[in-house]
């Protein structure tokens, strides 16, 4: 989440129009995230979050992404709702770019989670997974492994400044990352992008998940490979390590769900990888394109080199888990 398109009051009073939701009583910019701008509006009725759609997301995927947060929703899977307006679409313009409404979600993230947090984390993700299997829904990853090599040509050579020679580090890596990236798994909708402030806690429980515009049809695998670089490194002399309390629990609590297959356990090293990489490439090009005037706080994209260099460095399952 992020502020990129400032609103006005003539705008709020368009919304107000087309939407039964209410007397707008007042609205905030959101500034965590990095792709969409979004804003918290009061009504007295009800708090709803506004999601203006910015480059990244493409127009065709927005239908995916409100059916399957309506979906998910019906399914028991708790998460934001899109408010359908007077004539039955979610979707409508605002500054001549499209944009949704959906419910607040109680509760808000966290700035670190226990082991005991990590557990239910893995344990809904997988819930999530089985309740999105119900819907007839597809959505190519268009973030998965064949997208980094393009991504990659544009990154120029300025990211060289924060690390010597990062330019041909993501390029080795993503040739080795590809020549072993498994093919033929589980496969099914996943939410793409659980960090932090993406995972919500309700009086200091697990209460659900926000931010659905990156999800897609990938390797159900590569949700905890994501999940691992997100939530379970801690930061030891200066360098991000593996916190392997958190990896067990995450990946403990996704298999009181689901069990994760021999293929999926002798691939997962690679899929962290990958996912690291991933992450690593967005926040390059992302340091390198932010607009200044984007009420935004860049992210680090040397956070992901740690990881990325940390994983090169073992290669089984076990190196991610105490109890398998």
């Amino acid at each position: 989440m992020a502020v990129y398109t400032r609103i006005n009051q003539s705008d709020l009073s368009l919304i107000e129009k087309n939407f039964n939701i209410g007397k707008i009583v007042s609205f905030s910019g959101i500034k965590k995230g990095i792709e969409n701008t979004n804003y918290l509006i009061k009504t007295n009725k009800k708090k709803i979050i506004l999601t203006i759609f910015e480059k990244r997301v493409q127009k065709k995927d927005l239908p995916f992404f409100m059916n399957l947060m309506f979906g998910l929703s019906k399914n028991k899977i708790k998460c934001p709702e899109p408010i359908k307006n007077k004539k039955g679409k979610y979707l409508f313009k605002i500054k001549n770019k499209t944009a949704c409404l959906v419910s607040f979600l109680e509760g808000k993230d966290k700035n670190q989670l226990t082991n005991k947090d990590c557990f239910q984390v893995g344990k809904n993700a997988a819930l999530l997974h089985l309740a999105a299997k119900k819907l007839r829904l597809y959505r190519k990853n268009s973030l998965s492994v064949n997208s980094w090599g393009p991504l990659l040509n544009r990154i120029d050579k300025r990211i060289n400044k924060i690390s010597s020679n990062l330019i041909n580090t993501m390029r080795n890596d993503l040739v080795d990352i590809k020549k072993k990236w498994p093919k033929n798994m589980p496969n099914g909708i996943i939410h793409s992008d659980l960090f932090i402030d993406n995972i919500f806690f309700y009086k200091k429980k697990y209460y659900g998940f926000i931010d659905f515009y990156f999800s897609a049809n990938d390797f159900l695998a590569y949700e905890l490979a994501t999940c691992v670089n997100a939530l379970c490194f801690k930061k030891k002399n200066k360098v991000f390590v593996l916190d392997k309390n958190k990896s067990s629990q995450l990946l403990k609590g996704y298999q009181s769900i689901r069990k994760l297959n021999a293929k999926e356990k002798s691939n997962f090293n690679t899929l962290c990888r990958g996912s690291a990489l991933r992450y690593l490439l967005t926040r390059s090009y992302d340091y390198l394109n932010t607009p200044k005037k984007a009420l935004i706080k860049i992210k680090d994209p040397l956070e992901y080199l740690d990881k990325l260099n940390y994983h090169k460095n073992i290669n089984s399952f076990k190196d991610y888990t105490k109890y398998d």
